[in-house]
């Protein structure tokens, strides 16, 4: 049975799945901040290589167009295409959107179906596996909201433009994200506190001070370059306040971080409102929960009196890389996609 490799080209991670007709049996996430070149997406792809030597066949879906290292998404999805295609060989399939699974000169000629349409990918697998479904894929840097109806993704919006606009893309993540992006105030000391604005911590200190990040979410070089324990995420949060760490206690930290990671939660669960109340969604529909943030899905379904699966059970993954298939949703879907593409 062939086997196909499916890759997700993001600005911060390259995350690569292998599936065996409709069976998925390895995932790996590899940081790969694309914004500092191109010879990041190439060693992220050396990293990849051992998982995919057995592929027969390779398929790629990206949002890392959007990255600071092209001047616009044309030019970045251009050159991913290029780069992909030199890499994995001129059979290399391009998710298109709408238009599904296309070669790499369809996608030069069509670069707006290819740029950010990964979510639909996921999606079009939901919509195979369940008829009426929310999809909600949170990731390190945000969050998709995508309904699923009569077995076909049904987004209002395409473009992370219009996404924007909808509810459907909510630009907050589990670790990337910016501190002073979720919230503006945060208590401390029983006072409310203006916060500095100065990228000082992420959203992956604040859990690290909650003790729920997951030691192998967070790839990333944080905002100081220092280390990840939890006294310097401690250090980095309190600048926030324009303070030092022992100028108030552990429990006093922690109920600011639980109150900015409640604001984040809160702000993905109006998205969820917002898209909810333009779509004729059945109300006994299931929530599908994706990405890193997965776990912190399954409360805002239990809000809306909604079951809740994680996408890894969803699609047949080994029990090995339930988890990761979960985590790395668009690259499980465009593997499993183009094995099906292949099987017609």
């Amino acid at each position: 049975m062939a086997v196909t490799a499916g890759y997700d080209v993001g600005g911060a991670h390259l995350k690569v799945a292998l599936a065996e007709g409709r069976r998925v049996t390895e995932v790996v996430q590899i940081a790969c901040p694309l914004w500092e070149g191109l010879e990041r997406l190439d060693a992220a792809l050396r990293q990849a290589a051992p998982l995919v030597k057995a592929a027969a066949h390779h398929a790629a879906t990206m949002t890392g167009e959007l990255c600071e290292l092209f001047p616009d998404r044309k030019a970045g999805v251009l050159a991913l295409v290029d780069r992909l295609e030199l890499l994995l060989g001129p059979a290399t399939r391009f998710w298109m959107g709408p238009r599904g699974l296309g070669s790499a000169q369809e996608a030069r000629i069509d670069p707006a179906a290819v740029a950010s349409t990964n979510f639909l990918a996921s999606a079009e697998i939901v919509g195979r596996k369940v008829g009426d479904a929310l999809l909600v894929d949170m990731g390190s840097t945000t969050t998709d909201i995508i309904p699923v109806i009569s077995g076909r993704p049904c987004p209002r919006g395409l473009t992370d433009g219009d996404r924007l606009t909808t509810g459907e893309l909510v630009y907050s993540g589990l670790t990337r994200t910016d501190v002073t992006a979720i919230a503006h105030k945060a208590p401390l000391h029983g006072h409310t506190y203006r916060l500095a604005a100065g990228n000082f911590a992420t959203m992956a200190d604040v859990r690290r001070i909650l003790g729920v990040l997951p030691a192998d979410l967070d790839q990333h070089a944080t905002a100081d370059h220092r280390g990840k324990s939890l006294e310097e995420s401690l250090e980095r949060f309190a600048r926030c306040f324009g303070r030092d760490r022992l100028e108030a206690s552990l429990d006093d930290w922690r109920t600011a971080a639980e109150d900015i990671a409640g604001r984040q939660m809160a702000e993905i669960g109006a998205g969820i409102a917002e898209v909810l109340g333009a779509t004729p969604l059945p109300a006994g529909a299931p929530v599908i929960a994706a990405g890193v943030g997965a776990p912190l899905i399954a409360p805002l379904a239990a809000d809306l009196a909604r079951p809740c699966r994680d996408f890894g059970e969803l699609v047949e993954a080994a029990d090995s890389c339930r988890v990761w298939a979960t985590r790395c949703a668009p690259a499980v879907a465009v593997a499993l996609l183009a094995n099906a593409e292949q099987a017609r």
